[in-house]
């Protein structure tokens, strides 16, 4: 099928530059979810939906569609942003949605929805929205999820109950499409214009508690010492010792949060309190890293008298492989709009659709990150890689949605 209709790339661009001035700080934006900022431009957004012929709906959750009638191929992503964000990071592919969508209703076909999910970034949770929307998590168990400010989810969406409905079925899409800027280096090294995504990787994370003994720093002896961040120092280069091995070169393991306590320079730490992230797209090596740090964690209590405990801090996000047929789809069209400029590759970053792979087909596409900065205000992406990107996209569209 050919490409069946004509998008405006400058029409396109224009929507996302004016969603950047919602909550736009430097060259960055600060739009946490339910923010009175993040309100504003959902309340914008649904007036474009609207202008555009679609039927603007807003769940409880905050999830905000664009709807076609009748079954159509849905297309979207986020608008939420992190607290200190890039101005493209999830907005790129909700305005890619919407003018993909628009584009297609003014050609009388085919039909096309398009969505932002509320709080993927994890103000309150983690890919919130889509979370709930798949089934994950009820809104009950959502409700009781508490920023960093001490807010509840419950809190947090009254800020939208002007617009919230009732939750929309997703048995009246066909599939979704998420566009996102790639957040890595790969395609931006290579010169290449877009990703096709094989898949969204999988990942775990435990807090680990370790507990010693608090002491004077300057007379209790180093061989006496119950260090609790000795033990953390010990941990980190046994897993990258023990991993080494079990590991391909896409496996990534994080120590991303540290803390110490009583924190003093004058006292032996007596306890210190760190996370574990690590990602995979291959559920049975997840499993195998989870089994040597288990046994990392238990050696090094044995060996210390550091007495240590690990707790998982959420349930485990599963590798989710690509629809076929979608990766299929766009693949053809990043052929034929950027020939020699494009790869298959998997996605190192969680995103929406891995939650709502649980409810239809999906499909990602990437575009580059100059210098692969993301979750930050230096975050950008040429316009000529935008625009490309949103060619292959509608391509796609046109031969996955439905014809009516």
């Amino acid at each position: 099928m050919e490409h069946v209709f004509s998008i405006d790339p400058v029409r396109f661009l224009s929507d996302l530059h004016h969603l950047r001035s919602f909550g736009a700080t430097g060259t960055g934006v600060v739009r946490p979810a339910f923010s009175e900022i993040d309100v504003a431009s959902r309340e914008w957004l649904a007036s474009r939906m609207e202008a555009a012929g679609l039927t603007p709906h807003m769940d409880p959750a905050g999830n905000l569609f664009g709807l076609a009638e009748g079954p159509s191929l849905l297309i979207g992503s986020h608008s939420d942003t992190q607290p200190e964000g890039g101005w493209l990071d999830g907005a790129l592919g909700v305005i890619m949605g919407l003018e993909i969508a628009r584009a297609a209703r003014e050609a009388g076909g085919p039909a096309i929805s398009c969505v932002s999910f509320q709080d993927e970034e994890g103000r309150y949770g983690a890919l919130t929205g889509s979370d709930i929307w798949a089934g994950k998590t009820t809104l009950a168990e959502a409700d009781s999820l508490r920023s960093i400010d001490g807010e509840t989810f419950a809190e947090g969406r009254k800020a939208v109950a002007h617009m919230a409905g009732e939750f929309v079925d997703p048995g009246q899409f066909t599939g979704f499409v998420e566009c996102h800027i790639e957040q890595g280096p790969v395609l931006d090294t290579a010169k290449e214009a877009v990703g096709v995504v094989t898949s969204i990787v999988g990942a775990r994370q435990v807090q680990v508690t370790v507990r010693g003994q608090q002491n004077h720093a300057g007379t209790t002896p180093m061989a006496l010492r119950k260090d609790a961040f000795q033990g953390v120092v010990r941990i980190a280069t046994m897993l990258n010792d023990r991993l080494r091995n079990l590991v391909t070169p896409q496996t990534v393991w994080t120590i991303g949060h540290v803390r110490v306590s009583p924190n003093a320079s004058s006292i032996v730490p007596g306890e210190a309190v760190f996370t574990i992230q690590w990602r995979d797209g291959d559920n049975d090596r997840l499993e195998r890293m989870e089994k040597v740090i288990t046994s990392i964690l238990v050696e090094v209590a044995s060996g210390t008298g550091l007495k240590i405990e690990a707790e998982r801090l959420r349930h485990d996000i599963l590798p989710k492989p690509m629809d076929s047929a979608i990766h299929d789809a766009l693949a053809k069209a990043a052929g034929q709009v950027a020939p020699g400029k494009w790869r298959s590759m998997p996605s190192g970053a969680l995103h929406d659709a891995s939650n709502v792979s649980h409810l239809m087909p999906v499909g990602m596409l990437f575009v580059p990150s100059i210098r692969g900065i993301s979750h930050s205000f230096d975050e950008d992406t040429a316009e000529d890689d935008l625009a490309t990107g949103l060619m292959v996209l509608a391509r796609a569209a046109a031969e996955l949605a439905p014809k009516g």
